[in-house]
């Protein structure tokens, strides 16, 4: 494009290149949630999902690198695409974890891996009205703090019930696994509360 007899660099679409990469964490987190409800075979859609989320992620960042100008600022981007990628590798982590300790998911991680699910689409409609309507955005990523504060409540039900477990390795090993599910959905807040960030500094 030639402005004034300058010529100016084409401007990618960021904000089209983090949904994307939104909408493969979502498969993977969908994929996570089919394994927690009992579907050993998700597995293999989780690593693919995870495989093809860091490809997004390096196009998002390459196309960041080459932008002249950003709906948001470089760094809220690199944060949100950060973060929406680490919720994707802890997904796969608690499925080899569980693998490497014989330990399959039980009802717990079933509810968690669903409120992760609700949670991660929350965050792509907050990206998607997050420069037309800051507050849908604001509104959108609070569903998805909402959905973390449930996340802690089922997280502690289930501790609790760890004290009845008899058997200490399986005692620890679920108690592992738990520990890292919660961690997905602090990830999951910290995302969430990047994108109010953002919104509050374009208001």
């Amino acid at each position: 494009m030639r402005r004034g007899g300058w010529l100016l660099p084409a401007t990618p679409d960021v904000l089209g290149l983090l949904r994307r990469q939104i909408a493969v964490t979502i498969e993977g987190i969908d994929a996570f949630a089919a394994w927690a409800g009992g579907d050993a075979a998700a597995m293999g859609t989780i690593e693919d999902a995870e495989r093809r989320g860091d490809g997004a992620k390096r196009e998002l960042l390459t196309a960041l690198r080459a932008a002249f100008v950003t709906p948001l600022e470089p760094e809220d981007v690199f944060a949100l695409s950060r973060g929406i990628d680490w919720i994707l590798n802890h997904a796969r982590d608690v499925v080899s974890e569980s693998n490497a300790m014989a330990t399959p998911p039980d009802a717990v991680i079933a509810r968690i891996a669903a409120l992760l699910a609700d949670a991660v689409r929350a965050i792509d409609v907050a990206v998607a009205h997050i420069e037309m309507d800051a507050d849908k955005a604001t509104e959108s990523a609070d569903t998805a703090i909402k959905a973390e504060r449930e996340i802690e409540r089922t997280y502690y039900h289930g501790m609790a019930d760890l004290l009845e477990v008899e058997d200490r390795n399986q005692r620890i090993a679920r108690r592992e696994l738990y520990r890292r599910c919660i961690g997905i959905g602090e990830t999951v807040v910290d995302v969430a509360e990047r994108i109010v960030y953002a919104v509050v500094k374009q208001g």
